[in-house]
């Protein structure tokens, strides 16, 4: 079955990406990709509040809009706990409201199973020795200064682990 394209799940996309590689390079998450993702799933839900002939399901259903933003103030709850507790930074918490709108309620639990797939595979990778042949590349130089400082960008792992919830999310 081909399923078309959904040009605010492309954008998306592209902004959790963008807000990935800058926490990996930076250890922060700009507040401007976070907004940029909450106003795309603003839009998109008014496209879809205008295009739906049951508003009410559309509005208050755990598959409709209630589901995603319940999702995401839980999210969002949880970062801010954890950013509380000194455990995550704040751009950090910021990002769960954004993962919990595109990902939906139906999504969370797996969201929360590939979060500890993801975990488990970035401990490894950064408890691993580093090749010789690819130590003096940017990328693997920025792994190494990972290590060094122990300060995980947890924004990367988050992102993945709602990139496969979001692929994985059954269509509406």
């Amino acid at each position: 079955m081909i399923q078309t394209v959904n040009i605010f799940t492309v954008l998306s996309v592209l902004l959790f990406l963008h807000a990935a590689w800058s926490d990996f390079r930076s250890w922060k998450i700009p507040n401007a990709a976070v907004l940029a993702l909450v106003g795309l799933y603003a839009v998109n839900a008014a496209v879809a509040l205008l295009t739906t002939d049951d508003i009410g399901a559309a509005l208050f259903s755990f598959n409709g809009i209630g589901g995603d933003v319940g999702a995401g103030l839980l999210l969002f709850a949880l970062g801010f706990a954890l950013w509380l507790f000194r455990l995550f930074g704040a751009g950090d918490a910021k990002l769960f409201l954004p993962i919990g709108l595109f990902i939906g309620w139906h999504a969370m639990l797996p969201f929360a199973v590939y979060l500890l797939i993801v975990g488990v595979f970035t401990v490894l990778v950064l408890r691993l020795p580093m090749p010789l042949q690819l130590a003096h590349l940017s990328f693997f130089m920025r792994i190494e200064e990972i290590r060094a400082t122990r300060k995980i960008p947890y924004g990367v792992i988050m992102v993945f682990a709602a990139l496969a919830a979001i692929a994985l999310r059954p269509a509406a």
